[in-house]
């Protein structure tokens, strides 16, 4: 455990990633997420979303900066380390569901334990399938759900595990809104009712409303910050947001001048 945690259950510290010559992804980013909160991350096109979910979640290593997540520092950990963190204390939800066709519900969601030659706790798991609404379709076949109740599916298989975060890759993406706002309920369920950590990067001012904050970047740096946002909110500072408001906000956050923001991606 690194012994400058704080008990966050995410924390970056200056990181920066950079791609090729001059290319700077993510600018310097200091973000903390703590235990038990949900958390949206938005921005425009090349503003470094994906970059910032990649490094947080350890999926990429920065080219600067430190990454704790659960209490381990990523920087230094080999990737048999990395994998098992990630297998063991993180969930993952994606838009387009990630689900195996040849399984069943019920073997989509024991997957990753299976994977780590763990035996799912079926009592655990009935709960899970019972809690996303599934108890019923277990047997069936990822062809034969919806779109939200596939969704539902990969929501189980992050949670089944525990894990100390979700983080959600635009989760509602590719679902109506009616479905959209069942999958956004049942992601904010998991902080309220089990202390889950969501961090979802998204695009949708509507979807960010579900979140208890929301994170605005802009050309890889932080932008702006809102609590308690309402998605006619969250829409306006989108349609405001400027590379212009990146080194305003950072300054002020770290009191320092950070000149000016390259391209993100």
């Amino acid at each position: 455990m690194n012994p400058g945690w704080n008990g966050d259950a995410v924390r970056l510290d200056g990181v920066r990633k950079e791609y090729g010559k001059g290319v700077v992804a993510l600018d310097g980013v200091t973000l903390a997420f703590p235990r038990g909160g949900f958390t949206a991350v938005m921005g425009p096109s090349g503003s470094g979303k994906s970059t910032f979910l990649h490094c947080a979640a350890g999926l990429d290593r920065p080219t600067s900066g430190s990454v704790v997540l659960d209490g381990q520092e990523l920087a230094g950990m080999s990737e048999t380390k990395l994998t098992k963190l990630r297998r063991d204390r993180v969930g993952f939800v994606f838009q387009a569901f990630n689900l195996l066709p040849a399984l069943t519900v019920e073997q989509n969601v024991t997957l990753p334990q299976q994977l780590a030659g763990a035996k799912p706790d079926r009592r655990v798991v009935e709960e899970m399938l019972a809690r996303v609404g599934l108890s019923g379709r277990r047997k069936h076949l990822p062809g034969e759900l919806s779109g939200g109740q596939a969704q539902r599916v990969a929501i189980a298989r992050a949670l089944v595990t525990r894990p100390a975060v979700v983080f959600a890759d635009e989760p509602t993406g590719a679902l109506d809104t009616r479905t959209a706002a069942e999958v956004l309920e049942l992601l904010r369920a998991s902080v309220r009712t089990t202390g889950q950590t969501v961090i979802m990067v998204t695009h949708d001012p509507m979807a960010a409303s579900y979140a208890d904050r929301v994170i605005f970047l802009a050309d890889g740096r932080i932008a702006d910050e809102l609590h308690a946002p309402t998605a006619d909110v969250v829409a306006e500072r989108m349609t405001h947001l400027g590379a212009w408001a990146a080194p305003t906000y950072a300054s002020q956050r770290r009191g320092q001048n950070t000149g000016p923001a390259r391209a993100g991606a």
